[in-house]
């Protein structure tokens, strides 16, 4: 078993060199622009060792995607049932202020919103297949949670209003690189992005409450 282990452990370590150089390299350029060849380079393996783990380029790109889109949403999924556990305005606030959590990440957030910002402007197949499995359990916490203020809405109007809830905080997490130059000039440290949260999430309180009430 533990020669097992240690036979496998380089077959593993070759397999995270190649997402992180492809990470790297996709944020930089997107996929149409990040070429075979310049992975290859960047993770210092040959093209065979890219096909033995991903199947070539869409593959790889896949797993790229997957482990940036789960970077952004696996810690809001983890905690889905403690939101169940607190009053709705609680839960709300907690899920704004972890939707804004990239806003304080370095390096590895930045690269995954680059990557993401890429497929605004250069769609890929890749893109629209994985988004497809990979958001339905994120868009169903936020849908789960809108209903709290919404109890009688249809699952049309908690769909987009899920989308939007998302929207007020995505917003701010796409242009983080801008958030800080002129014109906006906004300062990322943790004060100020509490304040942003809980000014936002008073915000949405105020859009979420049904027609009819103040």
């Amino acid at each position: 078993m533990a020669m097992a282990r240690r036979m496998t452990r380089p077959s593993e370590v070759t397999r995270e060199r190649i997402i992180k150089a492809a990470e790297r390299l996709f944020a930089e350029s997107g996929y149409d622009g990040t070429s075979i060849r310049a992975i290859v380079a960047k993770a210092k393996v040959n093209q065979a060792a890219i096909n033995y783990h991903f199947e070539g380029k869409d593959g790889l790109y896949r797993e790229v995607l997957r482990a940036a889109f789960r970077g952004l949403t696996e810690h809001q999924l983890a905690h889905a049932e403690e939101l169940n556990s607190m009053s709705r305005e609680e839960a709300l606030a907690q899920f704004v202020r972890r939707q804004l959590q990239p806003l304080l990440g370095r390096d590895e957030y930045s690269r995954h919103m680059r990557i993401f910002n890429w497929e605004t402007v250069q769609p890929t197949a890749v893109f629209r297949s994985l988004v497809a499995e990979e958001a339905a359990p994120f868009l169903g916490l936020a849908a789960d949670l809108v209903h709290r203020f919404l109890p009688d809405a249809d699952q049309r109007t908690l769909t987009v209003a899920a989308v939007w809830l998302l929207g007020q905080c995505s917003v701010f997490v796409r242009n983080r690189e801008q958030l800080p130059q002129p014109p906006i000039g906004l300062v990322l440290d943790e004060p100020a992005v509490d304040w942003l949260a809980a000014t936002i999430g008073r915000w949405v309180i105020a859009g979420l409450q049904p027609a009819g009430r103040s």
